[in-house]
This record gives C-alpha cells, structure tokens and sequence, in this order.
C-alpha cells in the first residue's frame, strides 16, 4: 500500500511539474493580455465607484421582479451573495484542474485570455449603460434615508483610485444597468458548457444560473430590467468575441505545445533520416518492410511471389 502511494504520488508531482513548465511557457507568450484584462478590472471597479458620487437615492421604481418575487429582506440578502461566490470559486478551481487531473482538455493560461477578454467586452458596455442614465438605486443601503447611498464630494484623487475596497464594492449605487453578477455568472457558465467535460455539471451550471437571477432581484439588489438585459448583452458578447478569437489547441490528441529543444529536434531529424534511408516514408502509415527485387522496390504485399516479379510477370 505504502509503495502505491509512492508512486501515485511521484505521478503527481511529475504531472504538476510538466503542467508548471507549459503554463509558465503560454503565461510568457500571453502575459500581456492577461496584465491588461486585470488592470481593466480594476478600471470597471473604478467606474463603479465614481457613479456612485453621482447616484442620487429615491423611490424605488416600479418592476414587475418586484411584484412577482417575495422580497428575501436585509437579513437574508447574503443567499445571493453565497451562491455567486460558490459559483466564481467553482469555476477558478477547475480552471486549475489541469495541474492535477490526468485528463484535461484546456490550457489555465489561454482560458483565461479568453475569460477575461469576455469580461472586459461586456463590462464596457456596462459601463457605458450605467453612466447614461442613473437610476434610483433598490437595494437597502441606496435608498432614500441611508447615509450610504450618497458618497461626499472626495477631497483628492487619491481617495477616488482607491475606491475604498472592498467596502466600495459591496455598498455601491447607480451601477445597475446591467448586472456585473450576472455578467461573471454567465461568461464562467459558458466557458465551461464549451469546454468542460461533465454535462451533468454543464446542466447544473445553467440552474444555477438561473436561480442567481431570481436571487438577484428577490434581494433587491438590482431591478428586473438589469438582469434581463445582462441575459442577452453578456450572451452576445461572448458569442461574437469567441468567433473573432483563434480556438484554444485540442489537449485530448495528447500533441505537445511545448517547442522541442535542441538535442530533440536533432533526435528526430536522426530518426526521420534513418526512416528515408530505409525506404520509409515519415507517415507511419507507410511504415511497411520493403524488399528489392532486380532494382525494383516491393512492398510486403508483393514480395510473397519474387519469381513472378524477376520473369516480369
């Protein structure tokens, strides 16, 4: 028993050790897309913050979620709020799946690029939604009467970058249209009914999805038109964006991504010119023992009659 662990183990360290080395090659080639998606979530956080100084609180719009859906109520407002972390930590852990898992079928690097640029193509519609037009905010903390739903004029610039995280985040007002909760939802609920291999948990992923948007709005945390609209406009975006972004390479051939380093392109080069000399083609296909006769190249499916073949017949 104690040998088999041994070695399962010594599997698994050698499996996270080759992972590691074609990560760090892909994250050296990709580096800047991945910098660049990151620093934009910090500048759609920064927007956020600054319509909030912009947010004025009152009566609370009417809205057919509203009307049709029981209101969860102040204390229990962090179902919502549980169930998407669920979801966003369920997500970046199978992105990581391929360090362990023998089987895999992504790159972490190159699925996030992807990730995070249909992030940042709907977070900039968002941001042009929310600053068009400020609406009375329905959550608890933005309505009329809360010290937090207005913010005082700042007294630097300092404390705007700062945006106070991520008390800022979790107490903003005026960004509602569309929601950024259900933006993260959807681009990971994609992502993974692309290309992850349960579809017992393909199907799951979309309930849940589901459900979050009726959490969304029973919580009060943002009004019935945002979520519809992040629906479509998230869906869209990904769909439009995938098309335009070359697709990530197939693991399951099990071809490396890796380029062969110097003593292995020269092995190979050895082993392809021992293969011609032989008479046999690169394609292993035309692998085939050949036998000469009179000058003549015959194949094994013609060397069982020699004699036919000297006589010319």
């Amino acid at each position: 028993m104690t040998i088999y662990i041994g070695r399962e183990a010594s599997k698994l360290w050698k499996r996270v050790c080759a992972e590691i080395t074609t990560e760090i090659y892909l994250l050296a080639e990709n580096w800047k897309y991945l910098l660049a998606g990151l620093i934009f979530q910090y500048v759609h956080g920064l927007a956020a913050r600054g319509v909030h100084y912009l947010h004025r609180p009152g009566p609370v719009l009417q809205d057919a979620g509203f009307f049709l859906l029981p209101e969860l109520g102040q204390e229990k407002a962090y179902i919502s709020e549980t169930l998407f972390t669920f979801i966003f930590l369920s997500f970046v852990l199978w992105t990581f799946h391929p360090f362990l898992l023998k089987s895999k079928k992504i790159y972490t690097v190159l699925i996030w690029c992807r990730v995070l640029a249909f992030l940042v193509g709907s977070q900039s519609l968002r941001i042009i939604t929310f600053y068009s037009t400020q609406l009375p905010g329905p959550n608890y903390h933005c309505r009329e009467g809360s010290k937090l739903a207005t913010l005082p004029r700042p007294d630097s610039v300092v404390e705007v970058l700062l945006i106070n995280f991520p008390r800022g985040i979790v107490y903003g007002c005026g960004d509602l249209i569309f929601s950024s909760h259900m933006i993260f939802t959807l681009v990971f609920v994609r992502t993974y009914h692309k290309y992850g291999s349960r579809r017992f948990i393909k199907q799951l992923a979309w309930l849940l999805a589901v459900v979050q948007s009726f959490l969304i709005v029973a919580s009060r945390k943002h009004y019935t038109v945002d979520v519809v609209v992040a629906w479509y406009t998230v869906n869209l975006v990904v769909f439009f964006i995938d098309k335009k972004l070359p697709e990530l390479p197939d693991r399951t051939s099990g071809a490396a991504l890796l380029p062969l380093n110097t003593k292995e392109k020269d092995s190979r080069t050895k082993e392809e010119n021992h293969k011609l000399s032989n008479g046999n083609s690169g394609d292993p296909a035309d692998w085939r023992q050949r036998t000469q006769v009179n000058g003549k190249t015959l194949e094994d499916g013609n060397t069982g009659h020699p004699d036919n073949a000297m006589n010319g017949v």
